[in-house]
């Protein structure tokens, strides 16, 4: 059976994070009284989000994801590419494509699994070479973002059930794939995976990998080795 390897990608992959992108849809209304109303409701909507990423990563994407409500679909296309080109690929750490590359020389399927929008997965998948991705969707409803994901939410345990099921329909022999995270909320992700690999852990997700002997991977300066299956 073949195998694959499964990238988280905020914080392990980039540097940023999702209310960056949201922040960028925010202030880019049709006109500057519409972006100062949009970011007025995020500011006040901002102790409510802090309190659903307590609770949990699910819940915290649905309260953020929300302030897109009213974006038209055409709208969405074009600040995805801008995201992408002035947010995410500039934070990009250096080893990130090579260590995508290694894991295709290895004969891996690639997939990002993000919280992140489909819009700029797409184009990060396509900049990397990732074979696939699993990434959050926006409802639209005549064309508009309607304020609410599509099911299944990509967070938290949520992961881990999408890569059993990404694996079951392509083959994948799980015990012989790959995960990667920087996040102790992606333990069912790399829980579910033959060999896991941390990348910039927080500290959680740091002492579990020093008990579990799971490598801890630096690409913020150059390229890891290459990693075989």
């Amino acid at each position: 059976m073949s195998a694959a390897a499964y990238f988280d990608v905020d914080g392990t992959l980039v540097s940023s994070n999702l209310i960056q992108p949201t922040v960028r849809v925010i202030l880019n209304q049709d006109t500057p009284a519409a972006s100062l109303r949009r970011l007025g409701r995020a500011v006040l909507d901002g102790p409510g989000m802090a309190m659903a990423e307590l609770r949990s990563r699910k819940q915290f994407n649905q309260k953020l994801f929300s302030h897109y409500r009213g974006i038209t679909n055409d709208r969405m296309l074009i600040l995805s590419e801008e995201i992408f080109e002035d947010i995410i690929k500039p934070a990009l750490f250096p080893g990130a494509k090579e260590l995508v590359q290694s894991c295709k020389d290895a004969g891996l399927r690639v997939v990002l699994i993000t919280g992140s929008l489909s819009g700029t997965t797409a184009h990060l998948a396509d900049y990397l070479g990732a074979d696939d991705f699993i990434s959050n969707r926006l409802e639209m409803k005549d064309n508009r973002a309607t304020g609410k994901l599509l099911h299944p939410i990509v967070a938290g345990p949520e992961k881990s059930k999408l890569i059993v099921a990404d694996a079951a329909k392509h083959g994948h022999d799980l015990g012989r794939s790959q995960g990667y995270s920087d996040s102790y909320s992606d333990v069912p992700m790399l829980s579910v995976v033959g060999q896991a690999f941390c990348i910039n852990p927080d500290r959680k997700l740091r002492r579990m990998a020093q008990a579990y002997r799971w490598p801890i991977l630096d690409i913020s300066r150059r390229a890891p080795s290459s990693l075989r299956a």
